[in-house]
């Protein structure tokens, strides 16, 4: 079984990066030939600014590494360093009906928040399903936001083979419910483009002024919270306490006399704990960039080798070659 996710280098790496991308991947990479790369061309639909690019794509190689990460077991890389996927976006761009791309919820939500858009932004689907399809991958593990994007890499790989003939594997979504969607601090969905993230390896009085600041509603500390698992702060200490905490918070809140500052206060123990490990091999990594560039180089060699292949592929199926 082949698996390919990749991590947009736009900003510095954060909780809900971690649990929806990296840790499933992390743990997928024991089950399969597992691929991982840094979606810097992605990058450019929302950053411009070319010393940050450079600077956010060598974190999160040693973000991903710190976090877990085996080069032994898994493929890392840059996504530039294999231009396949941009000629292969190319080809599928020309099969994929305007109307798939105008109801990619995604692109849809950013322009109700306001945000700028661009050619890139719109047709980050079809260089997503170009990332997916260059290496013949069977399983992507996706938040549940990306869902749909998968559906349209689907769509394409069908397309292109009724068209063409068979040239590409159609890959499967694979989605962990359970922490599909991790909540920001301010209810929705935690993302970089709003402002309402927790950073994974922050200083700690940062971190502890991010949670302590989170809004809660108007109840008091005496009132018992029945709806206790609705809480913010409570749905994102499921992920980071043990089962045993996080069910005393939860309990202790329903019944009152208990406050939104305790469980922020919970909160930031358990987060800063449960990243310890993590934040201890980031020093050791911090220490030793040469290593991490060795892995990205080599990991480029190996994707660049597959990706090829299948770009050839896809080149002489539509008459290129």
């Amino acid at each position: 079984m082949r698996i390919l996710s990749g991590i947009q280098p736009s900003g510095i790496l954060h909780a809900g990066n971690y649990f929806g991308m990296m840790k499933p991947s992390i743990e997928l990479q024991e089950q399969g030939e597992a691929f991982y790369f840094i979606a810097d061309y992605h990058s450019m639909t929302s950053l411009t600014d070319a010393k940050l690019r450079r600077e956010y794509t060598k974190r999160v190689a040693i973000d991903f590494l710190a976090c877990g990460l085996d080069p032994k077991k898994a493929v890392l890389f840059k996504q530039s360093d294999v231009p396949e996927h941009v000629e292969l976006s190319w080809i599928l761009s020309t099969i994929c009906p305007m109307g798939w791309l105008e109801r990619c919820h995604s692109y849809k939500d950013k322009i109700a928040k306001g945000l700028a858009t661009n050619h890139g932004l719109f047709a980050y689907p079809v260089l997503m399903a170009a990332d997916i399809l260059i290496y013949d991958a069977d399983v992507v593990p996706v938040g549940q936001d990306q869902k749909q994007h998968v559906e349209v890499t689907r769509d394409l790989a069908s397309k292109f083979n009724e068209l063409y003939g068979e040239t590409f594997v159609v890959p499967e979504p694979r989605i962990r419910r359970e922490v599909a969607k991790v909540p920001g601090t301010d209810g929705g969905k935690m993302s970089k483009s709003y402002n309402n993230t927790i950073d994974i390896f922050g200083q700690e009085k940062a971190i502890k002024k991010r949670i302590m600041g989170m809004v809660m509603d108007s109840r008091t500390m005496e009132e018992p919270k029945p709806d206790a698992e609705e809480n913010i702060a409570i749905q994102i200490l499921k992920h980071v306490a043990d089962e045993e905490t996080y069910l005393e918070t939860v309990e202790a809140l329903k019944a009152g006399g208990f406050g939104y500052g305790h469980v922020k206060k919970k909160l930031f123990e358990c987060y800063w704990e449960h990243f310890a490990p993590a934040r201890k091999c980031r020093e050791e990594l911090l220490a030793n960039l040469d290593y991490v560039d060795q892995v990205l180089s080599e990991g480029a060699e190996k994707a660049r080798a597959i990706a090829s292949v299948v770009n050839k592929r896809a080149r002489v199926s539509c008459g290129l070659e």
